[in-house]
C-alpha cells in the first residue's frame, strides 16, 4: 500500500516539476542555436501577417447583418481591447523568458510539466489544422482570377474521388509545401518574404479606407442613415458581435514563437507584439467604418462585402483588388500558422517530451528543418484530403487554452515565482559534495571559535543574538504565509471563473440554481482578486529570467480579466469543438505517460535554491568540486 502511495506520489510530481526559466546554460552544454536574425520590423511583419487574414474581408458583413449593424467599429474596438490583455501578458513572459516554445515554455517555467504538456500539445493541434484550413481557402479566390469558382487549371483544381467521396486540392497542398521550403531556407529569408507579401495586403486594404472614404462623402455615407439606428441590435448585439470578431486577432502569439530568434527580445519583443496588434486593430477599425457607411448594414452581401459594396457604386473592377488582398493575407497567414509549430516541437523536444529528432537545428541555416518538413507534410496532407472548415473551431482551443495559461503565469510569476531550479544528474554529485565541504567547514569554524580570544566570542555572541534570529525567522515565517496565501488566491480565482463562465453559459440549469453558481463563482472570484491586490508582490520577480524588459500594468486586474474573457470564449465554443479536441486530449495523455514522462529532462533532477545553484554551477564551470 505504501510503495502504491509513493508512485502515485511521484506520479503527482512528475506533473507539477517546473524547468529553469532562463536555458542560456542549457545551451551552453551543447543545445543546437537557432540564428539571432529578427528586428522589431520583422517581428511586426510576422505578427501582422500572421493576424490579418482573409477573415476579414468576410467578417465585416456577417457581424455587421447579425450582430452589430453601425456599431461594427465598436466590437472591433473591444475586441482589440480584450486581445489587449493577453498581448500584455505574452509580452512580458517573452521578454523574461526569450526562448522557443511560446505559452508551453511558459507553462512549464511557472504552472508545471503537466499543464505544459496539454498548452504544446493543443498548440500543434492548432497550427496544423489553422495551416491547413487556411490552404484549403486559397484555391477559391484564385479560381476568380481564371473565370469563376472552378476555372482553375486541372492540375490545381479541385477533383473529386467518387470512391472515397473526398474532395481533394492539389493547390492547397502545393502551396504548403512551398511555404515549408520557404521556412527551410532560413527565418531572415521567409520573414522577407512574408514582409513583402503583408506590405501588399495592407496597401489593399489601405486602398479600401481611402477609396471608399471618398465615395462615402460623395454618397453621404447612407450606411448610417439607417432607421435603426447604431445599435440596431442594442449593446448584447454589439458585444456579441465584439466575440465573434475577437478571432480576427488571433495570431499576434505567432510573434513569441521567435523569441529565441530575436536579436534583442527584452526591447523588440514587447514592441513587436504591441505594434502589430495596434496595426491590426486599426486597419480593423478604418475598413469596418468604411463599409459600414456605403451600404446598409441589413442590404451587405455575407460572402463578400467589400467588393459588393464598391461594385454598387460602380466599380466592379474593384473585386480583382479585393480578391488580390484576400490571397495575399491568406499567403501571409499560412506562413504564419506554420512557422510557430517547428519552434514548439523543437522545445518540447529538447525538454525530452518527444524524441530528440524534432529537436535538431540544421548547421547551414540555424532553423529546425527537420521539424518544419514534418510540420510540412501533415499540413499538406491535412489540406489535400480533407475539408478542415468543420474542423476550424478546433483552432481558437488551442489558442484560448495559451492566452488563459498566459495569463495565470504572469499571476504566479508575480505573487510565487519558482524559489527553486532543477539541478541536472551531471551535477548532482558536486551538490551532494559541496554539501559535505559546507558542513567540513562548519565544524572547522566551530573549533577556531572555541580556541579564539575572549573578545571574538563576546562579537559572536552578539551576533547570535536571540532577538535576532528569532526577527528573522518571524520574517521568513511571513513569506511562507505570503506564499501560501498568494497560491490560495490564484487557485480561488481560476475555479471561480471556471463556475462562473460555465454556470452564466449553460441554458438546461433552472434560473434560481444557474444564479446561485453564478454568485459562488463569483465571490469566489472576487475573494481571490481581493487579497492578491492587498497583499505584496513576490520580491523574487524582479531576478526572474531576463530584466529590463517589458512589466505587464496592473496587475492583478489585468490578467484576471484575461482570464475571465478567454475562459468565457472557451466555454462557448460549442460541444461538437469539445469532443474533438478531447479525443486529440487525450490521446496527447497517453503519449505523455508512456513516453514524456519517462523520457522528460527533469526525470532525474534535483530542486535546490536559486542562490545555491548559481554556486555549484559556477564552481562547476570553474573545475572546482566541492
Amino acid at each position: 500500500m505504501g510503495f502504491e502511495e509513493a508512485a502515485a506520489g511521484g506520479r503527482i510530481r512528475a506533473l507539477l516539476r517546473r524547468k529553469q526559466v532562463d536555458s542560456d546554460r542549457a545551451r551552453a552544454a551543447g543545445a543546437q542555436m537557432l540564428a539571432k536574425e529578427l528586428s522589431v520590423t520583422q517581428l511586426i511583419a510576422i505578427g501582422v501577417g500572421s493576424t490579418v487574414g482573409a477573415g476579414v474581408y468576410v467578417l465585416v458583413g456577417t457581424v455587421a447583418r447579425e450582430h452589430s449593424g453601425p456599431a461594427l467599429t465598436l466590437s472591433f474596438l473591444i475586441a482589440g481591447i480584450a486581445a489587449a490583455l493577453s498581448a500584455f501578458c505574452y509580452a512580458e513572459l517573452a521578454s523574461r523568458c526569450p526562448s522557443a516554445g511560446s505559452a508551453y515554455h511558459y507553462s512549464y517555467i511557472c504552472v508545471g510539466e503537466g499543464v505544459a504538456w496539454l498548452i504544446g500539445w493543443a498548440l500543434i493541434l492548432e497550427y496544423t489544422i489553422g495551416g491547413s484550413a487556411v490552404a484549403r481557402g486559397i484555391s477559391p479566390n484564385l479560381a476568380l482570377f481564371f473565370g469563376g469558382p472552378n476555372s482553375l487549371p486541372w492540375i490545381l483544381a479541385r477533383h473529386e474521388l467518387p470512391w472515397l467521396d473526398v474532395v481533394v486540392d492539389p493547390c492547397a497542398a502545393a502551396l504548403v509545401l512551398l511555404v515549408t521550403g520557404l521556412l527551410c531556407v532560413g527565418i531572415k529569408e521567409s520573414t522577407y518574404v512574408q514582409g513583402i507579401v503583408t506590405i501588399l495586403n495592407c496597401c489593399v486594404m489601405l486602398f479600401v479606407i481611402i477609396a471608399g472614404s471618398y465615395i462615402g462623402f460623395q454618397t453621404g455615407w447612407v450606411g448610417y442613415k439607417v432607421s435603426g439606428g447604431f445599435l440596431p441590435y442594442g449593446v448584447n448585439g454589439m458585444l456579441s458581435g465584439s466575440a465573434t470578431v475577437f478571432f480576427a486577432y488571433i495570431g499576434f502569439d505567432s510573434v513569441a514563437s521567435t523569441a529565441e530568434e530575436v536579436k534583442n527580445p527584452q526591447r523588440d519583443l514587447p514592441l513587436g507584439i504591441g505594434t502589430a496588434l495596434s496595426i491590426c486593430c486599426t486597419l480593423y477599425m478604418l475598413v469596418s467604418v468604411v463599409i459600414v457607411g456605403l451600404v446598409p448594414y441589413f442590404a451587405m452581401d455575407p460572402d463578400t462585402p467589400i467588393s459588393s459594396a464598391f461594385a454598387r457604386h460602380g466599380m466592379q473592377w474593384a473585386m480583382y483588388l479585393v480578391t488580390s488582398g484576400a490571397v495575399l493575407a491568406l499567403c501571409s497567414t499560412l506562413m504564419g500558422s506554420i512557422l510557430p509549430q517547428p519552434r514548439i516541437l523543437m522545445a518540447m523536444a529538447r525538454d525530452g517530451l518527444l524524441p530528440s529528432f524534432f529537436a535538431d537545428v540544421s548547421e547551414k541555416t540555424q532553423v529546425p528543418v527537420k521539424s518544419t518538413i514534418i510540420t510540412g507534410i501533415c499540413a499538406a496532407s491535412l489540406s489535400f484530403f480533407m475539408d478542415v472548415s468543420q474542423l476550424a473551431g478546433m483552432v481558437s482551443v488551442g489558442t484560448l487554452l495559451a492566452f488563459t495559461i498566459v495569463a495565470v503565469s504572469i499571476l504566479i510569476l508575480r505573487y510565487v515565482p519558482p524559489d527553486e531550479v532543477p539541478l541536472p544528474s551531471s551535477l548532482q554529485a558536486s551538490f551532494r559534495l559541496s554539501q559535505e565541504f559546507d558542513e567540513e567547514k562548519t565544524r572547522d569554524e566551530n573549533r577556531e571559535q572555541g580556541t579564539s580570544e575572549i573578545k571574538d566570542v563576546i562579537v559572536v555572541e552578539s551576533i547570535s543574538d536571540p532577538l535576532i534570529e528569532k526577527q528573522l525567522y518571524a520574517s521568513k515565517l511571513d513569506e511562507v504565509k505570503r506564499r501560501k496565501t498568494a497560491a490560495c488566491s490564484i487557485a480561488s480565482v481560476v475555479v471561480g471563473v471556471l463556475i462562473l463562465t460555465s454556470s452564466a453559459s449553460v441554458t438546461f440549469l433552472p434560473l434560481l440554481v444557474m444564479c446561485f453558481f453564478c454568485a459562488f463563482g463569483g465571490l469566489l472570484l472576487l475573494a481571490g482578486l481581493g487579497m492578491l491586490c492587498w497583499i505584496d508582490q513576490d520580491d523574487g520577480r524582479h531576478s526572474f529570467g531576463h530584466s529590463g524588459g517589458f512589466i505587464c500594468p496592473f496587475v492583478p486586474m489585468l490578467p484576471v480579466m484575461c482570464i475571465l474573457i478567454n475562459t468565457y470564449l472557451l466555454i462557448n465554443l460549442g460541444g461538437g469543438t469539445w469532443m474533438r479536441v478531447g479525443i486529440w486530449l487525450v490521446m496527447g495523455v497517453f503519449v505523455y505517460i508512456f513516453y514524456g514522462r519517462t523520457h522528460s529532462s527533469l526525470t532525474d533532477v534535483v530542486y535546490v535554491p536559486t542562490a545555491q545553484a548559481d554556486e555549484i554551477y559556477a564552481s562547476s564551470s570553474s573545475g572546482f568540486v566541492a
